[in-house]
């Protein structure tokens, strides 16, 4: 008996076009800036922001990375059987973040491996780093959860935004 294909919820509808004609041709190897606002859901009783949350926004700076790239996880789940996954995490928290505040995250590739990724990321509030971390990112078979190598044409697009 094979075990069936593992397809994300938000995925099951039918893909027709090729992956490849979205991806952006022309990616500057500049740090991605992602804004976004400190809510009140995701501070903690003393008005700061919870530790964990900032895990929250490097995942959203890193699949906004993916989609200014024209990669769409989902899509690229049912087409690659293709997944990422975060493996290891180092991050230092330096000044806290508050309700309101307009936090800037940048993110940066340092090194791509056979079937793994490592990101620098740090959250700004304008000139001060609040937030610095080292994420590294899987690429896993959909089907056997097991590591699996980058496609070719993806390969080939993050090399191109590698600092």
């Amino acid at each position: 008996m094979t075990k069936p294909s593992f397809v994300p919820h938000c995925a099951r509808r039918a893909v027709s076009h090729d992956l490849t004609k979205d991806m952006a041709s022309d990616t500057p190897a500049d740090p991605f800036r992602f804004d976004i606002r400190v809510y009140y859901e995701d501070t903690d009783t003393g008005g700061v922001v919870y530790y964990a949350n900032y895990l929250k926004f490097f995942e959203r700076a890193r699949t906004e990375w993916l989609r200014r790239l024209g990669v769409n996880q989902s899509e690229y789940a049912v087409q690659e059987q293709r997944l990422f996954v975060v493996k290891k995490v180092e991050i230092q928290y330096r000044k806290p973040a508050v309700l309101d505040d307009l936090l800037t995250l940048h993110s940066t590739i340092t090194r791509i491996g056979r079937a793994s990724l490592t990101f620098r990321q740090h959250a700004q509030r304008g000139d001060h780093v609040l937030c610095d971390s080292t994420i590294e990112v899987c690429c896993i078979d959909a089907n056997t959860f097991r590591p699996a190598p980058f496609p070719a044409e993806l390969r080939t697009l993050l090399e191109k935004t590698r600092t």
